[in-house]
């Protein structure tokens, strides 16, 4: 895995599944050494050098989908007459729900409606908004409006295109939208939960229904202590199962720390235990549909340069405690390990070895 230039940190994420035994040396201070190879067991060999030791921590997320939005009906009471089952993805344009059969549409962008759209209408960001919209839907082929902050004659051609395609006669297009036809969120929603049931009253403020966006990303809590090694944009790996790795990248750390809640008043939460959430978007594989599935997550935290590296596989454990090597002659020769970078399979040998020889490994 490559880090990004200039970043220090840089993460690889796995779903949680059985780890790998390498995976389990990076969740260790000290790994357990190999045993000694016997007389049987094919070797090879493998020089000690120098180069860059990274460090690693360890952190738990969850692979989800972004965003928390909130729906709410702003018309007429009236009874809601249909509306959308849990997991059903609804697009710009599409219809959200529907109140004594009136269709209420989804558009995108970050400004509620909070009027009537017409002719003759003042000037604002919801009109530009709304234009985007009609521009995207492609109700302006002949490209005769400007998407700007003012509703023209344009617009009003361009609503009732979008009106002829929901089935209306040509003297029921009006060419005006009502701020109850429409709801604007900034992405297609995927519907979550439907708080008003179907055949229910509903009335101005209401919550319909709740949602996410469609866009899933792993959310990792990581210790107050350890964010500061995280930067906005560092590069990522992800492995999933049955696939192989996918880039991603942090798009968010959070600024509010929290801390896990209290279990009874005499025993308040440990402060020292407060995490940042953090956001990692990925592109998933086509077909990939887990939701809500557990990862790990492997931060590399800093790096340590210029430091002797061999082979954890070269590790041999020491009667009485420790670690020695094989040299190929035979000989053993007792080694202080120092950290160890699973990335690469490298320990830090911080003694009992020179840059340039040669140890035992198991042949690959």
């Amino acid at each position: 895995m490559s880090p990004r230039r200039g970043a220090v940190a840089v993460v690889a994420i796995a779903v949680t599944a059985p780890l790998a035994a390498g995976v389990a040396y990076a969740a260790r201070s000290e790994p357990k050494a190999a045993a000694t190879p016997t007389a049987e067991i094919s070797t090879g060999t493998a020089t000690v050098r120098r180069g860059t030791l990274t460090q690693t921590t360890q952190l738990s997320g969850t692979l989800q989908y972004t965003g928390s939005y909130t729906v709410d009906y702003q018309g007429d009471p009236g009874m809601l007459t249909a509306a959308p089952s849990p997991g059903a993805v609804i697009a710009r344009g599409d219809v959200l729900f529907r109140v004594s059969d009136a269709p209420v549409r989804l558009l995108l962008g970050a400004v509620p409606a909070f009027r009537d759209f017409s002719y003759g209408m003042s000037d604002g960001p919801d009109v530009r908004q709304l234009e985007t919209n009609l521009s995207a839907l492609g109700f302006d082929p002949h490209h005769r409006m400007t998407v700007d902050r003012h509703f023209s004659a344009a617009t009003a051609a361009a609503i009732r295109r979008w009106e002829a395609s929901w089935g209306r006669p040509s003297y029921q297009r009006t060419g005006r939208l009502d701020q109850a036809q429409v709801v604007f969120l900034p992405t297609a929603i995927r519907v979550t939960a439907l708080p008003a049931r179907v055949g229910a009253a509903v009335a101005p403020g209401v919550t319909v229904l709740t949602g996410t966006s469609t866009n899933r990303a792993v959310v990792a809590q990581v210790d107050t202590a350890q964010v500061a090694a995280l930067h906005v944009n560092d590069e990522v790996e992800v492995s999933l199962p049955d696939a192989g790795p996918i880039p991603g990248r942090v798009t968010a750390i959070g600024r509010v720390a929290t801390a896990p809640s209290a279990e009874s008043p005499d025993q308040p939460g440990d402060p020292n235990a407060a995490t940042v959430p953090v956001t990692v978007t990925v592109r998933l594989p086509r077909g990939f549909a887990l939701d809500r599935a557990p990862v790990t997550v492997d931060v590399i935290v800093g790096t340590r340069p210029n430091v002797l590296l061999a082979p954890i596989a070269a590790l041999l454990a020491r009667p009485g405690g420790g670690y020695q090597v094989r040299l190929p002659g035979g000989g053993l020769v007792p080694v202080e390990p120092g950290r160890f970078d699973q990335s690469t399979g490298q320990v830090e040998i911080v003694s009992g070895l020179t840059e340039g020889q040669s140890v035992e490994v198991p042949a690959a």
